[in-house]
This record gives structure tokens, C-alpha cells and sequence, in this order.
């Protein structure tokens, strides 16, 4: 298995797949109510001018979100499963 990332250190426009959240209970359940849940595909469209907050697009949607609730989602990059 690919060495984990934290969200925040993910390439910009890399397709990632979210493989763990630690933080804690009021924030998973936040983030998991806007389809942030292991195994989800996600990327970094962009990040603010001064760096912070960064957007990312979640299935089909886009999401703002500040480094600071990033930094604790871990991924890894998205293998295809072409032959």
C-alpha cells in the first residue's frame, strides 16, 4: 500500500481516496454528513490566495475546507484498475 498523506500535502488535482480521519467525534460526524467518508475519491481543485481554506471535490459536489480539519484526513492516491 501507497505511504499515507495528509489531505494537505496531497498534489493539487491528484485524485486521492480518503483511507482515515482522525479527529474528533462532532468533527467525523460533520465531515462524514458532507461525504467525507473512508474510501470516498476526492482532490484539491484549488487553495485560497493566502493558502487557507482549500477546496476539494467530493463525488460530485465541491467543498471548502479550513487546513486546520485537512491536515487530520489521510489519503492515498487513487489507483485505476485498468489493465
Amino acid at each position: 500500500m501507497d505511504q499515507l498523506l495528509r489531505l494537505t500535502e496531497s498534489p493539487l488535482g491528484q485524485e486521492m481516496v480518503v483511507q482515515r480521519i482522525d479527529i474528533d467525534d462532532d468533527e467525523i460526524v460533520r465531515l462524514r454528513d458532507m461525504g467525507l467518508n473512508e474510501g470516498v475519491s476526492l482532490r484539491i481543485v484549488r487553495y485560497a490566495p493566502l493558502g487557507d481554506p482549500l477546496e476539494i471535490k467530493v463525488r460530485s459536489f465541491y467543498l471548502t475546507i479550513r487546513k486546520s480539519l485537512a491536515r487530520h484526513i489521510w489519503v492515498a492516491p487513487k489507483i485505476s484498475g485498468t489493465l
